[in-house]
C-alpha cells in the first residue's frame, strides 16, 4: 500500500510539473511567436508602423505591469483559482486575436492575452514551490520548468516562421485556444480545491494601484524610449511618472498593516540577488533572440522558416542544460556558480556574434554561438528561479514568483529597448546592416557580463545567514551557499 500511495503522489507530482511547464511555455512563447508574423499581419491588416509595434508592446506591457500582482493574488485568493482565472482570460483573448478583422480589435485582445498571462506564471510557479519539497525534488522540478522557459523564447520563432508561412499568421494566436482549452481541462482535474477562509489578511489595494500603474508606466516608457529617443519629452515624461508611483508604493509599504511586499523579503539577500540576476539573465538572453532573428532575416537574408530552423540550436543545448541544472548542477555547484557561468558563457557568446562576417555560413559563423547561448539560458534562468523560492513559506510562494518573473520581464523589456536604440541608431552609421548588429550584441555581452559580476558578489556565501521573507518573527534561514 505504501508503495502504491508512493506511486501515486508521484504520478500527480508529475502531472502538475507537466501542466506548469506547459502553461509558463504558453505565455513566454507568445512574446516571440508574433515576431516574424508582424509584416504579414501589417499587409493583411493595413496597419501602420506605428500601430504594428503595438501588437508586440500591448502583451509586454500588461504582462511586465500585472506580474507582481498576479503573484500575490495567487496567495490570497488561491493559486488554482489564479492560475485557472489567467488560462481562461489567455485562451479567450488568443481567440479573438486570431479572428480580429482591424488594428484596433487585434490590439486589444492583445492586452487581454497579456493581462491573463501575468496571471499564470506566478501561480504555476507558485504551485510547483508547494507541491514539490525544497531540494532535490524542487530543484529539479525548477530544472525542467526554467528549460520551458529558456526554450520557448527560441521556439517562439520558430513556430512563428513555420505557421506565418503555412496556414497562416492567425494561427499564431489560434494555436493557443485548443491547447488552453486542455491545461484548463488538466487543471481542474490534478489541482486540489483552494482551501477557504484561512487568510485573513487584507488586500494592499493602494500598493497594488501604485505598483501596477507604476510598473506599466516604466515597461511602456522603455518602448517609448527605444522609438522617439531616451531624451524625448514623453520618454522622459513616463520615467518620471513611473519613478512617482514607484516611489510612493514604497512609502505606503513601510506603512501599510498588510504590504504587497512585506520588508522582511525586500531583506532577504537571497531573494534580492536571485531577482536581479533574473533582470540580467533574461535581459540578456531576450535581447539576444531580439538581435538575432533580425540579423538572419534582415542581415543575411533569411526566410520565416530558416530563421525558426536555425533556432533549434538553441533550443535543444537550452533544454539540455536546464535539465541537469535542476537534476544534479543546483546540488553540486550551488545557484551562485551556476549563475556565474551562465551569464559568462552568455557573454562570452555574444562575444562571437560581434564577430559575425556579412557573408556569414551558418555552421561555422552562427552555430557555436547559438548553442553556446542555449547552454547559458539553460544554467541560468533556472538557477535564478531556484533562488528566489529558496527558504520561501508556502504563504508566500506567490509573492517570491511574481517578484521574480517581474523581474525577469523588466529585465527583458530594458534588455530590447537598449538594443534596439543601438542598432537603429548604427544601421545610418554603419558600412552594413552587419556592422550594426555586430555593435548592438557588444551591448549585450556587457549586460551579460554584468550579471556574471552580480550573481558573485549578489548571492550570501556557504553558511550565510538569510532572514526568511515570509515575515514570521524569529525565524532564520541558515543556508548553504544557494
Amino acid at each position: 500500500m505504501t508503495a502504491h500511495r508512493e506511486a501515486t503522489r508521484a504520478a500527480g507530482s508529475g502531472m502538475v510539473l507537466l501542466l506548469a511547464c506547459a502553461a509558463q511555455f504558453m505565455v513566454v512563447l507568445d512574446i516571440a511567436i508574433v515576431n516574424v508574423a508582424l509584416p504579414s499581419i501589417q499587409r493583411d491588416l493595413a496597419m501602420g508602423q506605428g500601430s504594428l509595434q503595438w501588437v508586440v508592446v500591448a502583451y509586454g506591457l500588461m504582462l511586465g505591469g500585472f506580474l507582481l500582482l498576479g503573484g500575490r493574488l495567487a496567495d490570497l485568493l488561491g493559486r488554482r483559482r489564479v492560475l485557472l482565472t489567467g488560462l481562461a482570460l489567455f485562451s479567450l483573448a488568443s481567440l479573438v486575436a486570431g479572428v480580429a478583422q482591424s488594428a484596433e480589435l487585434l490590439i486589444a485582445a492583445r492586452a487581454l492575452q497579456g493581462f491573463g498571462a501575468a496571471l499564470i506564471p506566478p501561480a504555476a510557479l507558485s504551485i510547483l514551490a508547494v507541491t514539490f519539497a525544497e531540494g532535490g525534488a524542487r530543484n529539479r522540478a525548477l530544472g525542467l520548468y526554467g528549460a520551458t522557459a529558456g526554450i520557448s523564447a527560441s521556439v517562439g520563432v520558430i513556430a512563428s516562421g513555420l505557421l506565418t508561412d503555412g496556414p497562416g499568421w492567425r494561427w499564431v494566436f489560434l494555436i493557443n485556444v485548443p491547447v488552453g482549452a486542455v491545461l484548463i481541462a488538466l487543471a481542474a482535474f490534478v489541482l486540489p480545491a483552494d482551501a477557504r477562509g484561512e487568510r485573513t489578511e487584507r488586500f494592499d489595494v493602494a500598493g497594488a494601484v501604485t505598483v501596477t500603474g507604476g510598473l506599466l508606466l516604466l515597461v511602456y516608457a522603455l518602448n517609448r524610449g527605444a522609438d522617439d529617443g531616451w531624451g524625448s519629452a514623453a520618454a522622459l515624461g513616463l520615467f518620471a511618472g513611473a519613478a512617482m508611483l514607484l516611489a510612493a508604493f514604497a512609502r505606503i509599504e513601510t506603512r501599510s498593516r498588510s504590504p504587497l511586499v512585506p520588508g522582511a523579503a525586500v531583506r532577504n539577500r537571497t531573494l534580492v540577488a536571485a531577482n536581479l540576476s533574473a533582470f540580467f539573465t533574461f535581459g540578456a538572453f531576450f535581447s539576444f533572440i531580439f538581435l538575432g532573428t533580425l540579423l538572419m532575416q534582415q542581415g543575411l537574408g533569411y526566410s520565416p522558416t530558416r530563421t525558426g530552423v536555425a533556432w533549434l540550436a538553441t533550443s535543444a543545448t537550452s533544454f539540455v542544460a536546464a535539465a541537469a541544472t535542476g537534476g544534479r548542477l543546483a546540488a553540486v555547484f550551488g545557484v551562485r556558480r551556476l549563475l556565474v557561468a551562465g551569464q559568462a558563457l552568455l557573454a562570452v557568446a555574444m562575444l562571437l556574434l560581434t564577430r559575425v562576417p556579412a557573408d556569414a555560413h551558418y555552421a561555422t559563423d552562427l552555430l557555436p554561438a547559438l548553442a553556446l547561448a542555449g547552454i547559458a539560458g539553460g544554467l541560468a534562468a533556472p538557477a535564478a528561479q531556484i533562488g528566489a523560492l529558496s527558504g520561501v513559506a508556502d504563504a508566500m510562494t506567490g509573492l517570491a514568483s511574481g517578484l521574480v518573473e517581474t523581474f525577469r520581464e523588466i529585465g527583458a523589456a530594458v534588455g530590447v529597448a537598449a538594443v534596439s536604440t543601438v542598432l537603429v541608431s548604427r544601421l545610418g552609421a554603419a558600412d552594413g546592416a552587419v556592422d550594426a548588429f555586430r555593435a548592438a550584441f557588444w551591448v549585450v555581452c556587457a549586460v551579460a557580463a554584468l550579471g556574471a559580476v552580480t550573481a558573485a558578489v549578489g548571492f550570501p556565501r556557504r553558511g550565510a545567514v538569510a532572514p526568511s521573507p515570509v515575515g514570521e518573527p524569529g525565524r532564520e534561514a541558515v543556508r548553504e551557499e544557494v
